[in-house]
């Protein structure tokens, strides 16, 4: 069928080659400039498209769906503000390496420093938060620019999936009509059986791109080989990896014999640990008296745990840092190598070239006798109400499998220190690309609708009031979720600072105690809201929740003091143990 004006043919060529790229779903935020975007993917049968009304909430929406399935979620949203409100969204996924491609539509270049209405400056909007941005040519009935424009897409869909996988901008310019209505002349008649190529495009994606892993010459593999035989207090640290091969991991642990000490939004700390020993406890007792390794091995960003970056930052010994990127992310400056190789590949390839291990078992079984008796010894502490107690239960008996995302500030501080390893198949996601705050319901929106399994959200009160937007998407997409909210009354990180002592300006201006009742966004967003201030309480909602269907939310009603002096109490407790 012949498109009636340029600005169809444009849109339809954009959203047949994301679909012959693989692409199944898309984001929109409703808009008038990019209708014919919209139109196009609402035309096109294998594309469903997740509508959001805030361009905000939309962005870390897509966000979320991106960090769940690992490819790539288009996003698009009209001219002007509306794609400056993608940015934040753009910046995590940019730190997070999350494959994102957006479709910001512009007004034709002529407008531009004319004061036309909705028009601002698009060019590169989000700077070298992009791994790559492309302007599109206005739209035109013809044969090179169509051909072109479909290489552009078809590169685009890899570049945002490549290594590191990352956003990427394309603008995307319309001159009015904007609707799909016949402008003669605009599309010539003869112009799809004279062009088939441009105007149809390929039976698959119109560029095929095959990408290679990153792998270490035969000498530099050897001799990380030959480092790892001759260690015999080796240990494997893995931070934050969406996508990581847990199974290659621990395939190394148990090869080594080093103990892994495995950050919750790691994918291993929930593996099936078979013979190696995944460590969980390490943030409350890794700097008491624990004696320094003599090799350590990095995969992933750098862990969420303060305690266990400053002890790898005082060890001063060798630290191979792996990252397929070749990017550095070990704000510590305490790696001495950086390895550029695909990690699971590398993993893998160490674990059959070991001969037997040479790790020492008394070192081993340090770790592994410490993580016993750390989850021994905080039992007392986690049957009392306090935020580690909570995240402690939420690990503990979410379901198998499950999708888990953890906010920042302490949500994900206390799931570092209180989720106990077990075998379960549990997707644990957060957003510590950039670790804000903002955008946090809106990715657990998007991340428990690209999965069947059950999705818990645990949120802080400022994020939650942050992101009320996001929970349109329950009722607007059919959402069902269960989310917790960690209602201290603002401010629970700030009482780790030194600046608790000093109050004022404390409690006015870090704190931010913001008095707000929450209940009622169960009837506006048309969730179930339940408040409980006791341990048996969250049990028994967190179990009903989980049971059910619809989306709950379980507010926790806590004193954020009173639960930083539990975990100093905790922490006390467990340093005087293994320091004696």
């Amino acid at each position: 069928m012949t498109a009636p004006n340029r600005n169809v043919l444009w849109g339809r060529a954009i959203a047949d080659e994301l679909a012959k790229a693989g692409i199944e779903d898309v984001c929109i935020a409703p808009g008038s400039r990019s209708t014919p975007l919209t139109v196009a993917f609402a035309d096109h049968e294998e594309v469903a498209i997740h509508s959001q009304l805030d361009e905000r909430s939309a962005s870390f929406y897509a966000l979320g769906q991106a960090k769940r399935t690992g490819r790539p979620t288009p996003l698009v949203c009209t001219s002007g503000t509306a794609a400056a409100n993608f940015h934040p969204a753009v910046i995590e996924a940019g730190q997070a390496r999350v494959p994102l491609l957006l479709f910001t539509a512009d007004r034709p270049p002529e407008l531009r420093d004319s004061g036309a209405n909705q028009t601002i400056d698009q060019t590169k909007l989000y700077g070298d938060a992009v791994r790559r941005y492309r302007e599109l040519p206005e739209p035109e009935a013809d044969d090179r620019k169509l051909r072109s424009l479909r290489t552009t897409i078809a590169r685009a869909v890899d570049e945002s999936a490549g290594t590191p996988a990352g956003p990427v901008h394309v603008n995307v310019p319309f001159a009015k009509p904007l609707e799909p209505v016949d402008v003669p002349g605009d599309v010539p008649p003869e112009f799809e059986q004279r062009h088939p190529l441009a105007a149809e495009g390929r039976d698959g994606p119109y560029v095929a791109v095959s990408r290679g892993r990153p792998t270490l010459s035969a000498a530099d593999h050897r001799e990380v080989v030959d480092a790892v035989q001759e260690s015999t207090r080796g240990l494997i640290v893995v931070g934050p990896a969406d996508g990581l091969d847990a199974e290659a991991i621990v395939e190394l642990g148990v090869a080594t014999g080093f103990p892994i000490l495995a950050d919750p939004l790691s994918g291993v700390r929930f593996a099936s640990a078979g013979d190696a020993t995944i460590v969980g406890g390490y943030d409350s007792w890794i700097d008491a008296a624990t004696p320094e390794p003599d090799l350590v091995l990095r995969f992933g960003a750098s862990p969420t745990s303060k305690v266990l970056r400053e002890y790898l930052q005082k060890t001063g010994v060798r630290q191979l840092l792996v990252d397929p990127a070749g990017e550095w992310r070990e704000a510590t400056f305490s790696a001495t190598d950086l390895v550029v190789a695909d990690e699971a590949r590398l993993a893998r390839s160490i674990a059959a070239d070991l001969d037997a291990p040479a790790v020492d078992a008394d070192w081993r079984r340090r770790f592994e006798r410490r993580e016993s008796r750390y989850w021994e010894l905080i039992n007392g502490a986690i049957d009392r109400l306090f935020e580690g107690a909570i995240l402690h239960r939420v690990f503990a008996r979410a379901p198998d499998p499950a999708t888990v995302f953890v906010s920042n500030s302490m949500p994900i501080r206390d799931a570092d220190r209180f989720a106990r390893p077990r075998e379960a198949e549990l997707t644990v996601l957060g957003n510590r690309g950039a670790s804000g705050i903002d955008g946090i319901t809106s990715t657990a929106m998007g991340a428990g609708n690209a999965t069947d399994d059950p999705l818990v959200l645990v949120i802080g009160d400022i994020a939650y009031y942050h992101d009320m937007n996001g929970l349109l998407a329950v009722a607007r997409l059919g959402l069902d979720a269960t989310i917790v909210l960690l209602n201290n009354d603002g401010g629970g990180i700030f009482h780790m600072l030194p600046i608790e002592r000093f109050d004022p300006p404390f409690s006015e201006q870090f704190k931010t105690p913001h008095g707000l009742d929450f209940a009622p966004t169960g009837a506006l967003y048309g969730l179930e809201f339940v408040r409980i201030d006791s341990i048996d309480g969250f049990d028994d909602a967190y179990g009903a929740s989980l049971s059910s269907a619809g989306t709950q939310v379980i507010e926790v009603v806590l004193d954020g003091g009173e639960s930083h002096r539990r975990r100093e109490a905790v922490q006390d407790r467990v340093r005087s143990t293994f320091e004696a």
